[in-house]
């Protein structure tokens, strides 16, 4: 049967409620330290569906499916359980990072502004016994940045490299999974090199922040808050594993909707909750208001670059970005001209039909756009199936609205400001031009098989 967004001809996939009904496991056993067996009798081990995302299991290993099936709440208690025995060679810190796009979620369900929810989530993932609480904010600072250098510098190649244009964005793992699995050379060469905020923030905190507190990578176990399941298969990505830890950047994700589950389970309400003042990687600061970037309904690259290469490349300066929407709202281009001749042309591309689209486009060879931001889900990262979905599994329109509200208010900060950034591009990353900034910034996005070739889906 296939899926109905798949892009084979076989699909090993089966539709959603009969893999519901085979994912329902036993709750934590008496093994995980536990009194009572039935303590989370409802939590079911993470599954990736391609109606969740881009990622389909027919291109999954048997062994991701089994370690993407660990990622849930269980083994973040199976850790916590584990810092409470006398056994301290087998504690760890619990290190958990949010992302933006979750926050909104938070304070739309519980009706808290974005600041008490991030300080109430801070204070109930701490009332559990997790350490530390991040804002990987700053970690989609550095995204952000090395993109925006990279689209100049390739750009200024486009004469010279056949696949130095278009570039598109790395920051969706969906997005990723899909073109190296499906799309293969087709697009990977175009795929911008930096790294995704998870994974940034991965390497911050198992690289820069352990070494501040003198531990071991594998003594952090670092788990990432996300509004989208395919993160989890993100962590995976063997690029992102250091053997000589033995240790992931990220050891677990689990979606804002898990992370309400575990709430439910525990009969706490985020109102209740006391407020937590959210960490800060720098010595014992804590963390001020939540800020976001200059996107609508993500880590706004589109903006950031078009802005950044409109001043680098022509010397104008960007006041106000204007959309064109095209074939729908969730498929929208911005262009920038000079003397009367358009120098720049970006697009948003949310997603998997624009996606589809867009592809066809560039593999006839009718392709106009210098960059794109590529996004799996239609209406963005807010809309992400890890939150804001109802029980039938379809979005929740009223409480997205409220989300998208939320999420436009919260104050924008430009990467460049961020003086902890300039300061750790000296002092951890050895300048900015450095071999450690490609090393711990970037990676290298490759086709993974070549059997498909199938663009022309009947939609």
């Amino acid at each position: 049967m296939k899926c109905e967004n798949c892009t084979k001809k076989e699909c090993s996939k089966k539709q959603k409620n009969d893999d519901t009904q085979s994912t329902s496991v036993d709750a934590l056993s008496p093994d995980d330290g536990f009194e009572e067996k039935d303590e989370f009798p409802t939590l079911a081990n993470a599954k990736i569906l391609l109606s969740d995302c881009l990622a389909c299991d027919s291109c999954m290993t048997s062994e991701e499916g089994a370690r993407v099936f660990q990622q849930n709440q269980k083994e973040l208690f199976r850790i916590l359980n584990l810092n409470k025995k006398c056994d301290t060679s087998k504690h760890k810190v619990l290190a958990v990072s949010i992302c933006p796009q979750s926050l909104p979620y938070f304070a739309a369900k519980f009706n808290l502004s974005v600041n008490d929810a991030a300080k109430r989530l801070c204070g109930f993932l701490k009332s559990l016994g997790v350490h530390y609480v991040f804002d990987t904010t700053i970690a989609a600072d550095f995204s952000i940045l090395e993109s925006q250098r990279e689209f100049v510098q390739r750009y200024q190649r486009r004469n010279q490299e056949e696949h130095a244009l278009p570039m598109f964005a790395s920051a969706c793992p969906g997005w990723i999974r899909y073109a190296e699995r499906v799309l293969t050379n087709l697009v990977t060469s175009h795929i911008c090199t930096a790294k995704s905020p998870q994974q940034i923030m991965g390497s911050l905190v198992k690289g820069y922040f352990a070494r501040k507190q003198n531990l071991s990578p594998d003594k952090i176990f670092h788990v990432i808050v996300a509004p989208c399941y395919d993160k989890k298969l993100e962590a995976l990505r063997e690029d992102f594993y250091t053997a000589l830890y033995n240790s992931q950047e990220v050891d677990c994700v689990l979606t804002s909707g898990e992370i309400v589950q575990i709430m439910e389970q525990k009969n706490v309400s985020m109102k209740d909750v006391t407020e937590v003042a959210v960490d800060s990687l720098f010595d014992e600061v804590k963390e001020g208001d939540v800020v976001r970037h200059d996107g609508k309904r993500s880590d706004g690259y589109l903006e950031h670059i078009f802005t950044h290469a409109a001043k680098e490349l022509f010397g104008m300066d960007v006041k106000e970005i204007t959309y064109k929407a095209l074939k729908n709202k969730d498929f929208q281009e911005v262009t920038l001209e000079k003397d009367g001749e358009t120098v720049l042309r970006f697009a948003a591309a949310y997603g998997f039909r624009n996606i589809q689209n867009m592809v066809l486009k560039l593999k006839k060879g009718k392709f106009l756009y210098h960059f794109v931001e590529v996004l799996a889900c239609p209406g963005g990262c807010l809309n992400g199936k890890g939150q804001a979905q109802t029980e039938d599994g379809k979005p929740d329109k009223a409480l997205l609205n409220q989300m998208e509200e939320v999420y436009a208010a919260i104050p924008v900060r430009l990467p460049e400001s961020n003086v902890h950034v300039q300061k750790l591009y000296q002092d951890w990353l050895e300048g900015m031009d450095s071999k450690k900034v490609q090393e711990t910034l970037h990676t290298k996005y490759s086709a993974v098989n070549e059997t498909a070739s199938n663009l022309d889906i009947k939609w």
